[in-house]
């Protein structure tokens, strides 16, 4: 399960969307991710397909590696269904017992499932597009005004990008930790849930130590590098805006656009 995980990996191949600035990308997913839930309609969704469509083709990083990211949360997804399918009152379709569907929650239901599914292939994007160094930049440069109010941009930055970038691999590390329990003769997979989860809970110590471990490595390594934060750091490679980078800005405002009217009609 762990290994279909996509968020914050980066697949590293010549694109006109890995080409563009960081920066655009960042507020162009942010932006993406509030138009989403934005959306009152089937319609609006259509638009939103579309555009997510154009993206992944444009970035050239295969389909069934973005459409993989989302099996490690299709439980999630189908719980979601679920609760809105049961909890929204409305007019009844059917009732069988105590399961009451009602036309309302099916409709809520199915909003609910398709906004997560397309959060994360629109988020998943922007790790897959842009590798952490870069992402890095981005993150301060977008936090840098808010220096003078004491924010340490470039430590936030650089915090938040480990974060990200270590989620593969932690879920790496899970998946060896399981194999190895497993060779041992521990049992992750049979019982209701309630047993299962507390048979993860043997997985946390390992995990942790082993956690905690790299990053004293990687500490360690910042270290001996001579890093000292952001004061008076330089850049190889200096961020600026090309025509590439208008001409997407254009087309996201072109969808901005539709999505805004859509909802008002």
């Amino acid at each position: 399960m762990f290994k279909n995980l996509t968020i914050g990996q980066h697949y590293p191949v010549e694109s006109p969307v890995h080409d563009l600035d960081p920066r655009l990308k960042i507020m162009m997913t942010i932006i993406f991710i509030v138009s989403i839930f934005f959306i009152k309609n089937f319609t609006g969704f259509l638009i939103v397909i579309g555009f997510l469509t154009l993206s992944i083709s444009l970035s050239k990083v295969p389909v069934k590696f973005v459409i993989r990211g989302l099996r490690p949360i299709l439980l999630i997804i189908i719980i979601t269904f679920l609760i809105n399918l049961l909890m929204t009152p409305g007019r009844t379709i059917f009732k069988i017992g105590f399961i009451n569907v009602t036309e309302e929650g099916l409709k809520q239901a199915g909003f609910m499932a398709v906004r997560l599914t397309l959060l994360i292939m629109g988020t998943s994007l922007l790790t897959l597009t842009t590798s952490p160094i870069i992402l890095t930049d981005g993150i301060e440069s977008l936090l840098s005004p808010f220096k003078r109010f004491g924010l340490p941009a470039h430590e936030l930055a650089m915090m938040m990008t480990i974060a990200l970038r270590f989620i593969p691999t932690l879920m790496e590390e899970t998946e060896k930790i399981m194999k190895a329990q497993k060779s041992r003769g521990a049992d992750f997979e049979s019982g209701n849930i309630v047993s299962r989860a507390k048979n993860l809970v043997p997985l946390l110590v390992p995990l942790f130590i082993s956690a905690f471990r790299r990053a004293d490595e990687l500490a360690m390594a910042m270290e001996a590098r001579c890093y000292r934060g952001g004061d008076q750091r330089t850049r190889m490679r200096q961020m600026e805006i090309k025509n590439i980078d208008y001409i997407a800005a254009f087309v996201f405002l072109v969808y901005l656009t539709a999505i805004i009217l859509f909802r008002i009609w």
